[in-house]
């Protein structure tokens, strides 16, 4: 029951919308996971007391969370450029509340179906 709840949300989108909005989601994990481990590079940093290998560990994930920031700023701007190419509009899918009111209808969809 709970797969017919998503195949029933499902086909409430057209391909090209579940297309940007898997793009969209995509680029918006990334950018938060990048957040996350710059925040998690700078508390090891501080939580290294000086040890040269705590220290350079600590950069190191600092230093690739910058970069996976840089390149999903840089996936951004190329998806949006091939999207507008191709018709996909993928920017004004990257809005917090339509996330959260898709995951919701979603979520609520599965959740009424296990009632029956």
């Amino acid at each position: 029951m709970e797969n017919d709840s998503i195949i029933q949300a499902a086909q409430n989108y057209n391909v090209i919308e579940i297309i940007n909005k898997g793009l969209a989601y995509g680029i918006i994990v990334a950018g938060g996971l990048s957040v996350v481990f710059i925040f998690f590079g700078g508390i090891s940093f501080i939580l290294s007391g000086g040890q040269e290998e705590k220290i350079k560990k600590a950069v190191g994930t600092i230093r690739y969370a910058i970069i996976g920031l840089v390149i999903t700023v840089l996936a951004v701007v190329i998806v949006s450029a091939v999207g507008r190419v191709l018709g996909l509009d993928v920017i004004k899918y990257i809005n917090f509340s339509d996330i959260i009111n898709t995951i919701t209808n979603i979520g609520s969809g599965a959740g009424s179906s296990s009632l029956d």
